[in-house]
């Protein structure tokens, strides 16, 4: 596993904010900005948000680039803010095969996607499960071609069995899973529950820690994110369960919501402390076992 970063972090500096909750940094980043920032915190890799890149031919080709020049693993992150809106939006089904060949170009070997989100989710999970499938099994033939796996993320719109169930259905090594670590506490689900059911099929992620404030837990608001360690999710216990699957890819930072109280810091800060706190995590959980106790080695 390596580290990463997911340019989502910085969505306010790409003018992407939550209305009443956030507001304009005034400071603006270009993706280029953003790659610079990843090699200031030593990270391995990134997930870079298509909502936040031109997509012109050129742009792409000057992109790979400078991935390639800073050594960067990537992952394209396709579907922000609805995707496939809950499997009822073809033109988007369209869009995401249009950036499959993107991300090919690019040199990612996986795209992040979004099946939908909690505006999206509808009531009956037969409708919504027949509703994904009927646009996604077009998408996984086209994702073998480009060879490039897609991973659907838990994006506060599947429950742990729903996503495992529809990832069996579509029974296909070009669709996994983008877990994000925190996005099912929002659903109710035990973090540490569903990481255990999503990391067989994980091929990307979302490493996220919130806490609760008050208000209404059903509220988006109610459950900031902060510093990675710092919060409600039990991340040493995902981290292992993602080892013991053999997961492999990139552990990639994303901060949504910044809580209010680490706001005044703002998200670099959080970044900081977040990729400390992650690479230590990683450099214990990678480490060899002490020998065992022996009357040799007293």
């Amino acid at each position: 596993m390596q580290l990463a970063i997911d340019s989502y972090t910085y969505h306010r500096f790409f003018g992407d904010w939550y209305a009443g909750l956030q507001s304009d940094p005034g400071e603006r980043l270009t993706v280029f900005d953003f790659l610079d920032r990843a090699c200031v915190h030593g990270v391995a890799g990134v997930s870079l948000e298509s909502c936040f890149v031109p997509h012109d031919e050129r742009f792409i080709e000057a992109l790979r680039m400078a991935l390639d020049a800073r050594k960067l693993q990537r992952v394209w992150a396709w579907g922000h803010p609805n995707g496939l809106a809950s499997g009822t939006d073809r033109d988007a089904a369209a869009d995401l095969v249009r950036h499959l060949s993107i991300a090919r170009r690019l040199g990612a070997r996986v795209m992040r996607i979004c099946g939908g989100g909690r505006r999206t989710r509808p009531a009956s999970w037969m409708q919504h499960k027949r509703g994904l499938i009927e646009l996604l099994r077009p998408c996984v033939e086209q994702a073998e071609r480009h060879g490039v796996v897609m991973a659907i993320e838990n994006h506060i719109d599947l429950l742990a069995d729903e996503m495992v169930e529809l990832i069996a259905t579509v029974d296909s090594p070009w669709l996994g899973v983008c877990f994000d670590t925190a996005n099912n506490l929002r659903m109710f689900e035990d973090p540490v529950e569903v990481a255990a059911k999503l990391a067989p099929f994980t091929r990307a992620t979302h490493v996220k820690d919130v806490t609760a404030q008050r208000g209404d837990p059903r509220s988006f608001a109610f459950w900031p994110s902060v510093p990675l360690g710092q919060g409600l999710v039990d991340l040493r216990a995902i981290l292992r369960l993602l080892r013991d699957a053999g997961y492999a890819g990139l552990l990639a930072l994303e901060i949504d919501y910044l809580a209010p109280v680490f706001a005044s810091e703002g998200e670099e800060a959080c970044v900081a402390a977040s990729i400390a706190w992650l690479r230590d995590e990683l450099a214990a959980l990678q480490a060899p076992s002490a020998a065992p106790w022996t009357a040799t080695n007293r």
